[in-house]
């Protein structure tokens, strides 16, 4: 999987790609229309991070490259790249239940907090991209 050099892109299949963890500088793009929505992305090798209408989506550290971000009423689909290991943190629904899988494998459930956050570990290596499927429960 190659990085977004444009930072964010919408697919043929309406979901989203977005991040670089190649650069060196903060970058970002602003008003980005996709689907209705507007977001932007900010993202360089230390840090990723995405919003949508000004809210916050997701956010890793170090920075990574997520293709096909699909976001539903169930929960969120994507698939994740970057050169180590990353903490990922997702705004979902406030204290709800939520089956993880990464990878296809099955990491047990997780419970949001109060704010609708929920953090994960992934482990990555640069050239081969993980899948992430979180689910309500």
């Amino acid at each position: 999987m190659a990085v977004i050099e444009e930072l964010i892109r919408s697919e043929a299949d309406g979901s989203l790609s977005f991040g670089n963890f190649n650069l060196d500088a903060k970058s970002k793009k602003s008003d980005f229309e996709h689907g209705g929505d507007t977001y932007k992305v900010k993202t360089f090798k230390e840090i990723t991070r995405l919003e949508r209408n000004e809210l916050f989506v997701y956010e890793s550290v170090p920075g990574t490259v997520v293709n096909n971000l699909a976001v539903t009423e169930n929960g969120i689909t994507f698939l994740v790249e970057g050169k180590e290991d990353a903490q990922i943190t997702l705004e979902l629904e406030p204290g709800c239940e939520y089956d993880i899988k990464v990878d296809g494998n099955d990491e047990g459930q997780m419970k949001t907090n109060l704010g609708g956050k929920l953090s994960l570990s992934v482990e990555l290596e640069e050239g081969k991209d993980v899948s992430v499927e979180v689910t309500k429960a």
